[in-house]
């Protein structure tokens, strides 16, 4: 009797055991993995950016037409100490595209003061236009905390590449842009970067100026260095921020 009692108790806590690891895959285990295919990445990632009439470049997102826009938060792509905030908001006009970011801060690095400057290599926040899949070359404008920037036009030949800075840039092809640092007192909590890229900057690229329903490839980025390379990117890249096959999808609306 006692060994098929403890046999009966066995098979009890046997059937107890798989019930538990069917239910930790029910509830665990296939969420996730459907999550994972359902999982837009890459080129079938699509944001959309609303039209707007031109306005002025404040360095704030006070501005009435940013209302309009939604937010998009970038996830943090870097594993780091720090675990910041960042998001953007797009528009487009007849002219060009204005780009606003909120980037979370508590330590501003920042020292180049100079544009065309490898700004890079402190904070900075960038964005990518790749407006023609045809074509290997695409734009990238790139701005700091303390409101310098790099504009520059880049050919990318299977992960080769290198940028060019513009010609004759003044006039109507000039970026507009301004920055703002946010503190609480004495500390600093974060930092506003808004920018302007007219069409006329992005000669000689095709497929500008967009109109309704125009698609581009775009990715968008930022990176921080309060205690070691912290990252975000709107889509992941697998080397480095020029991976334009990993671009998502910009929607003229």
């Amino acid at each position: 009797m006692k060994i098929a009692f403890f046999h009966s108790m066995s098979n009890s806590n046997y059937t107890i055991m798989i019930l538990r690891r069917w239910l930790f895959a029910v509830l665990i285990v296939i969420p996730g993995l459907l999550f994972a295919q359902n999982r837009v990445e890459g080129k079938k990632a699509k944001l959309s950016i609303a039209h707007t009439t031109d306005f002025q470049i404040t360095g704030d997102t006070t501005h009435e037409a940013w209302k309009s826009a939604t937010w998009n938060t970038l996830p943090q792509r870097w594993k780091s100490p720090v675990n910041y905030l960042t998001k953007t908001k797009l528009l487009y006009s007849d002219k060009g595209i204005y780009t606003l970011f909120w980037c979370e801060d508590k330590k501003i690095t920042a020292t180049l003061k100079e544009d065309m400057a490898d700004i890079y290599k402190e904070d900075v926040v960038e964005i990518f236009f790749w407006t023609d899949e045809q074509f290997p070359l695409y734009f990238e404008y790139e701005l700091s905390p303390l409101n310098y920037e790099l504009a520059i036009l880049v050919p990318n030949m299977r992960g080769t590449f290198f940028g060019w800075a513009p010609w004759h840039y003044e006039g109507e092809r000039k970026t507009r842009h301004a920055t703002k640092i946010i503190k609480e007192g004495e500390q600093t909590v974060g930092w506003i970067a808004e920018f302007f890229i007219p069409y006329s900057l992005l000669t000689p690229l095709t497929n500008v100026p967009p109109i309704k329903g125009t698609k581009w490839r775009m990715n968008m980025y930022r990176i921080d260095y309060d205690q070691e390379d912290a990252g975000w990117s709107w889509q992941p890249v697998r080397v480095n921020f020029h991976d334009i096959e990993k671009f998502g999808t910009l929607l003229f609306e």
